[in-house]
């Protein structure tokens, strides 16, 4: 780039009288698309480009080059000719721009900017651009600066989810607290946080916000009423953090409000007196009694000592041990004669700052004259400090330990028994006296009864009685297997789930204790891999979607396994159901059908049956079809699917149909396809062929006699709407009258009526052909006929006479002759079981015989004229016809015909 810019800037050394550094100042919002106009830097430098007119040719065209394309020009475009500038595709974000000085920054090519009028505020951020205008006439180094203006595209943003603080429940009302996580806002100005406020302020809590010199915005929690910790310990709520953009953008985070303790309660015992009675011969530790003082506070500012109160007498002090820590009052000198009988013990419960609490002790002691029996145990199960430890299911008389009675005068008899509830006996052991064996009686459990405590009771023949108490511990043992809350376990899920959707959670219980009841949950081997369950939790999920139309149930096992040793475990089923959802649009079996049909097909009569599925189950898979166009003829059932025609269907009229059949299925919303139905309508023979010439009975034609043989006289022309063999006509002369009407002869194929032999003198008169018209229809062909009359004479002198002649009935005899007519196959034989290939043969027929009907139309018009020409050249008349035509077809019937 240097190397570049002292290319450029060499040669103008000796221009340096016309170059001038130049600063320009541009501002615009960040976030704008490409292509948007910063500024005209021809314009605003005033150079000849600027007013749109060409320079003169001796002037060279100006040229705007970016001195280096650094990070400034990333974001601009600069036109090399016009000198304009404009934003370009890589989008400007002031915040990821100004993030370094949070403000004011600069961008660009220059590391520091020349003086200027109109310097940026303090929340500028810049892009400097270098821009050298060329050529040496008007060589320039424009400096841009481009001032990035903030829009409110971030919302308000507090560094930590949960925001904590304390506050002590002595607060007097208007204290004030820093909340020490501010939200944090990216955008500058009013788009920064404005204010902040509580969701729920309990009625004692309010906050403030106070801005120092850099702008910052700090909030503060203000105690509005009266805290008690004793009453509430803590305040739930949520502070809101709000910009002061259009609109408005808001972020949130979790405020706890602690309440600290302070030492505003003293200790209280809940009596002013304990009395206690003990006898004269109680050991040495023996428990007298326990007292117990509470302090509502918490920590250091609950901690309560006991202690004597100084009007305790130091003979009582030496004879009760009161422990200062649990308030415990033990036998601690031994008892004789000179002890006294009565004992005011007053203790103190005493607090940190505190006034001390008080209770009086009152210890009676009951003189004996003679010494109780002893109880000696020997422990045979683990004992540790007065607890025997068991482990559950030991087996029944399970030796726990011998217990010796005896008594210490040796002048009474001593006997002894058990005392509390629990599976145990205390019996004699014999041979020995005075031996006891304590034992089982049945099986423990520790899920039963956990701890038991039960006494020896040993007495006198003088009523004195001592009892040894003995705690005895059950020990747990993997015993239990896991059981789940259901054993089969139904659930349902909607097809299409999103990926790890939830399905249940799964709960079992072991009665164990420790890791023997930790649960472990595991999919069984008959699970599919794509469900998942939580070892720890138990929540079993299914990572991908279901189709119920690929798999409707999935049953498998599911197992608890305990942490004991050896591990127990217990098996339940799951059963899902994958309910339907609307996802399947009908289908039909195919896109295109076709149905041919016979022609006079009866109406309501079925043509076919449209066979469409629905994957979907129940309402969904519900499908009913329509048709969408041709309702008017056509209607189909909507259960069964059948199409039927309305009215009887006539080929002539129309050759074929294409409806568009729709399939809606009943789901919500619904989804519908469609199919295409074509109609062939077959031909069946029920036109008889229509003749179209000569277009009268009524009508001749003069022959003269000089006709050679072999000479054309006229046609007889015919169609038939029909197609194929239905349409195929042949011509016959069934009926003669005249002279001698062998002398004419018909073309079965063309119905060309030539003439046979040279007429003579005698053959001169009114020669009358009944021509038969038939077609090969199948299976009875139909057939027309008509009146062929030829005048033969040298001229027509009497049309009257001959027309009189023409209104005669004729006497002809019918002649029932079939014709004989080839007719060359178009096509070659088909195999009968192949259907398709006769089809389309018939389409091409009936499309041929609608291209033979235009055809031969304009045959007949065009024939006519020449036959007009040739009549002249011939000296030929032909008499026009004087009615209209007629369509009807002649009944098939002899016919007599007068002689003329």
């Amino acid at each position: 780039h240097l190397l570049l810019f002292l290319l450029f800037v060499g040669p103008f050394n000796c221009f340096a009288s016309y170059s001038r550094a130049t600063e320009l100042f541009y501002s615009l919002n960040e976030g704008l698309p490409a292509g948007v106009l910063i500024g005209s830097l021809a314009r605003d430098l005033r150079l000849p480009t600027a007013s749109g007119q060409r320079p003169a040719a001796s002037q060279p065209q100006l040229s705007f080059t970016l001195a280096s394309r650094g990070l400034g020009g990333q974001y601009v475009r600069l036109d090399n000719r016009s000198g304009e500038l404009h934003t370009s595709a890589l989008e400007i974000d002031r915040e990821a721009l100004c993030v370094e000085s949070g403000g004011a920054a600069l961008f660009g090519e220059a590391d520091t900017m020349s003086s200027s009028s109109s310097s940026p505020s303090s929340e500028s951020c810049l892009l400097l651009l270098d821009v050298l205008v060329l050529p040496q006439e008007y060589f320039r180094l424009v400096k841009v600066k481009i001032a990035i203006r903030d829009v409110n595209d971030n919302a308000p943003r507090f560094p930590v989810p949960h925001i904590r603080l304390s506050v002590p429940e002595n607060a007097p009302v208007n204290t004030r607290l820093a909340i020490e996580h501010p939200a944090l806002d990216p955008d500058v100005g009013t788009n920064g946080v404005q204010t902040y406020r509580l969701r729920d302020n309990y009625g004692v809590f309010t906050l403030d916000v106070e801005e120092n010199e850099s702008g910052e915005r700090t909030p503060y929690l203000i105690v509005m009423g009266a805290l008690d910790r004793e009453t509430r310990e803590e305040y739930v709520t949520v502070i809101v953090a709000e910009d002061g953009g259009t609109p408005p953008l808001v972020g949130s985070a979790t405020l706890t409000i602690g309440i600290s303790d302070i030492n505003d309660n003293c200790p209280q015992f809940s009596d002013s007196q304990l009395n206690i009675t003990l006898y004269g011969n109680s050991s040495l530790g023996t428990h007298v009694a326990t007292v117990h003082a509470e302090d509502l506070d918490l920590g250091s500012n609950a901690q309560i000592t006991y202690s004597y109160s100084q009007k305790v007498p130091q003979p009582s002090r030496d004879l009760f041990h009161l422990d200062e820590s649990t308030g415990a009052v033990t036998l601690s000198s031994k008892i004789d004669g000179d002890t006294p009988r009565l004992h005011r013990l007053i203790i103190l419960g005493n607090g940190p700052g505190c006034i001390p609490a008080v209770i009086t002790v009152l210890v009676t002691i009951i003189k004996v004259m003679m010494r109780p029996p002893e109880v000696v145990p020997r422990f045979i199960a683990n004992e540790v400090e007065g607890v025997v430890y068991l482990k559950e299911l030991e087996p029944i008389n399970t030796p726990i330990a011998f217990f010796t009675i005896k008594d210490p005068d040796e002048k009474y008899k001593v006997n002894c028994y058990l005392d509390g509830d629990g599976p145990f006996r205390l019996s004699p052991y014999k041979p020995y006296n005075n031996e006891y064996l304590l034992e089982t009686t049945k099986p423990l459990d520790y899920e039963t009864q956990q701890l038991y405590e039960i006494s020896v009771v040993a007495w006198n023949s003088e009523g004195f009685n001592v009892n040894k108490i003995i705690k005895i511990q059950v020990l747990d043992d993997n015993d239990n297997s896991p059981v789940f809350s259901q054993q089969l376990i139904e659930l349902s899920i909607e097809e299409n789930n999103v990926p790890n959707a939830f399905l249940t959670k799964l709960h079992a219980t072991d009665a164990d204790s420790e890791e023997r009841g930790e649960v472990s949950y595991f999919l069984g081997p008959d699970a599919p891999s794509y469900f998942s369950l939580d070892k720890t939790t138990g929540v079993l999920t299914v990572a991908t979607q279901l189709d119920r139309e690929e798999k409707e149930k999935y049953r498998y096992t599911v197992k608890a396994v305990d942490s004991g040793f050896p591990p127990r475990e217990s098996i339940a089923t799951v059963t899902i159901t994958v309910l339907d959802k609307n996802d399947n649009s009908p289908r039909f079996i195919n896109k295109d059908f076709s149905f041919f049909v016979p022609e006079n097909f009866p109406g309501f009569g079925e043509i076919g049956v449209i066979s469409v599925t629905d994957a979907d189950a129940g309402q969904n898979g519900w499908v009913a079809l329509s048709v969408l166009n041709g309702s008017d003829i056509f209607v189909i059932d909507t259960g069964k699917g059948v199409l039927r025609a309305k009215v009887s269907l006539d080929r002539e009229q129309q050759s074929s149909y294409v409806l568009w059949i729709e399939a809606v299925d009943g789901g919500d919303p619904a989804l519908s396809s469609t199919a295409k139905i074509t109609i062939l309508l077959l031909d069946i023979n029920d036109n008889p062929p229509l003749v179209l010439f000569p277009q009268s009975n009524m009508s001749y034609l003069l022959v003269l006699p000089s006709t050679l043989p072999g000479s054309p006289i006229t046609e007889v022309y015919a169609v038939d709407k029909d197609t194929g063999m239905n349409a195929v006509i042949a011509y016959s002369i069934i009926g003669r009258r005249g002279p001698r009407p062998e002398s004419f002869r018909i073309d079965p194929k063309t119905g060309n009526i030539t003439l046979e032999e040279s007429l003579m003198q005698n053959d001169y008169g009114l020669y009358r052909l009944l021509v038969k018209v038939s077609d090969h229809g199948y299976p009875e062909p139909l057939h027309s006929t008509v009146m062929v009359n030829l005048f033969v004479n040298d001229t027509v002198s009497n049309e009257s006479y001959i027309e009189s002649l023409l209104r005669k009935e004729p006497d002809i005899n019918i002649e029932e002759k079939q014709p004989q007519i080839s007719i060359e196959p178009t096509h070659k034989k088909m195999e009968s079981a192949s259907c398709m290939p006769t089809l389309v043969a018939l389409s091409i027929i009936s499309l041929g015989s609608i291209t033979l009907v235009t055809g031969m139309g304009i045959y007949i018009c065009l024939r006519k004229g020449k036959k007009h020409h040739r009549a002249d050249e011939n000296l030929e008349v032909q008499i026009p016809l004087n009615g209209r035509i007629n369509l009807h077809m002649l009944e098939k019937k002899p016919v007599e015909i007068s002689n003329i």
